[in-house]
């Protein structure tokens, strides 16, 4: 049966495939960017449990969610609540974002900013760097073994932070293997969809110190996001129920306030 997560990445896979851009030439125009804003470090120095509040107009499994957002106005919600960091999605075609939201949001705030996609090449890896992203996400059931090395070594040498995100302890172990220091775990089925609320509470006894911990998804407000600073989680990563708020800058009040 072919899933969400097949035909996100059979798009995502073809759109790369047809990307004639050399990576030299990329990374020259990357290297020559001002220093980026330090996503890990603004995880790892929060006061309490941190918040990465994202813009999400859409989702595959809910549809719209908040289609006419505006990402300026969002990000300068967000960080008044007092948001550490900040994710955008720029995927198109299944969640409604696009580079010009990221750009955006990054504009209006002083916060780092994760970009939110399939990443699957190395050019989507400087692309993030390119278009204004302080961080890329490197889903590990979206990538071989020489993927996701490459692509971190590669985030890492021009100035990214890499959100490693993985579902299992197998993917745990390939996110340590190629030495991530910062990983989320997803509670979210990247096959069906369901949210497994207690997939992060499992996982995170089994990362070592050293690594920011990031929980991701089903994180409906403070009750789910005080268990999950309880599990040792230095952050999570929420998106449906801040955008959907009437308040948000409330919203990421709230849960800032835990832990």
């Amino acid at each position: 049966m072919t899933t969400y997560l097949d035909r996100i990445l059979e798009a995502h896979r073809a759109q790369a495939a047809a990307d004639r851009r050399p990576v030299d030439q990329l990374m020259e125009r990357a290297r020559s960017l001002p220093p980026t804003r330090g996503f890990r470090a603004a995880l790892a120095e929060a006061e309490g449990l941190g918040v990465i509040a994202e813009v999400k107009r859409r989702s595959p499994s809910k549809g719209p969610l908040a289609p006419d957002l505006d990402p300026a106005a969002l990000a300068t919600e967000y960080q008044s609540g007092g948001a550490n960091c900040l994710s955008v999605l720029t995927d198109t075609d299944w969640f409604g974002g696009s580079p010009e939201d990221l750009a955006a949001a990054r504009g209006a705030v002083s916060l780092p900013v994760l970009r939110k996609d399939f990443t699957v090449s190395e050019q989507d890896v400087v692309d993030a760097r390119l278009m204004g992203a302080d961080c890329v996400l490197l889903i590990a059931a979206a990538l071989d073994n020489a993927e996701l090395a490459g692509f971190h070594r590669l985030a890492t040498e021009i100035g990214l932070d890499a959100l490693v995100e993985i579902h299992d302890e197998a993917e745990l172990e390939r996110a340590l293997t190629v030495e991530a220091t910062l990983i989320g775990v997803n509670q979210r089925d990247l096959v069906t969809f369901a949210v497994d609320t207690d997939r992060a509470v499992r996982m995170a006894p089994l990362m070592p110190g050293g690594v920011v911990r990031v929980a991701e998804s089903g994180v409906r407000g403070p009750k789910d996001a005080a268990r999950l600073a309880a599990a040792g989680y230095h952050a999570v990563l929420v998106g449906e129920s801040l955008v959907t708020a009437g308040d948000p800058r409330s919203g990421v009040k709230a849960l800032r306030a835990v832990g």
